[in-house]
């Protein structure tokens, strides 16, 4: 029975993969850039994941998997809370932070938040260019509850429900967006296989003062109506959904040294197909070594080679203090750089 659902499971996976590909119309010639808000979504969450490209969904043993790859939570063996920073691009930062809780044979149960700050910047306009004097910010988060479980030694699924919210000066709007992944190790050279598909949920219109204005109709005559409350029709956005899949293997596995490839393929619904590749050399579970590749084959992509390392200091008993960074090359946005502390008990 249990091989049944697996199977059924995979196939519901591979479909969707099939209904995202329908949506972009032709990725030969169309990448459908720009067509989605929410773009926080997007940008990884963990200095381990960045570190190795982005190639993680096979691997997603961590707090961080609650975002990549829900399932991987069901491989955490007793508490972890994770916390990251990000210098983001063009001055502005992004900040993750999650927990995971091992409820033994009940599963295992995950909650994170995100949030997206660009800072202040002047308002400025056609007729004052240098600034009107005003100021204004954008700011965006997300609240997310996991819950993943292990359907069998080497298989296991999660699920993520999120609530995500923009706010652009006077204007904001929110949503509801569900994660699901899978886990599986393989029967194959010790391979595992992984798989996620992200951000499904209803589109995004943003709504406030700011779209709203004043005006008269018809200002070539007196006597008529000299003010009409009127509202800019703001248009609804889809949220950028992503399929991705993956796989990853320890090729050297011993006491005292580790070494694990990854490569992940994506099909988002706003840019054209791409590849992460990644690996990470650990020496006895206690310093670490990564690097990658992200958004291979992918057109106009900005993104490219990733690089990091990692500590994992024993404080006491089984608590574990992991401190990671990671950088990211941007291209003619220059880089981008990860911060992120773990707490294992």
């Amino acid at each position: 029975m249990k091989g049944k659902f697996i199977l059924f499971v995979t196939l519901l996976m591979l479909f969707g993969q099939t209904g995202l590909h329908a949506q972009r119309l032709s990725s030969a010639s169309i990448s459908k850039t720009g067509t989605t808000v929410a773009q926080f979504l997007k940008i990884g969450v963990s200095a381990r994941s960045i570190g190795m490209g982005g190639a993680f969904v096979a691997i997603a043993n961590d707090a961080s998997a609650i975002y990549l790859n829900p399932a991987g939570l069901a491989r955490i063996n007793g508490y972890e809370a994770q916390f990251t920073h990000t210098n983001w691009i063009a001055g502005t930062n992004y900040d993750f932070g999650a927990l995971s809780l091992d409820l033994y044979d009940m599963g295992t149960l995950a909650f994170m938040v995100s949030s997206f700050s660009s800072g202040e910047m002047d308002v400025t306009t056609v007729e004052q260019p240098e600034g009107t004097g005003e100021r204004f910010s954008t700011q965006d988060f997300a609240l997310g509850l996991a819950y993943a479980r292990k359907l069998t030694t080497n298989f296991s699924m999660g699920f993520t429900a999120k609530y995500i919210h923009q706010r652009l000066w006077h204007m904001a709007s929110g949503t509801m967006a569900f994660d699901v992944g899978l886990l599986y190790k393989t029967p194959f050279w010790g391979i595992n296989f992984g798989a996620s598909i992200r951000n499904f949920g209803s589109k995004l219109r943003l709504d406030g003062r700011d779209a709203k204005f004043a005006m008269d109709p018809d200002n070539q005559n007196t006597g008529n109506v000299f003010v009409v409350n009127s509202e800019y029709e703001m248009q609804y956005y889809p949220l950028p959904l992503y399929f991705q899949v993956g796989l990853a293997k320890d090729l050297v596995h011993s006491e005292n040294n580790r070494f694990t490839v990854a490569v992940d393929a994506i099909t988002p619904n706003d840019n054209y197909e791409a590849v992460n590749t990644g690996m990470e050399y650990g020496w006895k579970e206690m310093v670490f070594l990564r690097a990658g590749y992200k958004s291979l084959f992918q057109t106009d992509s900005e993104e490219g080679f990733t690089a990091g390392f990692g500590l994992k200091i024993r404080l006491m008993g089984t608590t574990k203090l992991l401190l990671d960074y990671a950088y990211a090359s941007m291209g003619r946005l220059q880089k981008s750089e990860r911060f992120s502390l773990s707490i294992q008990f």
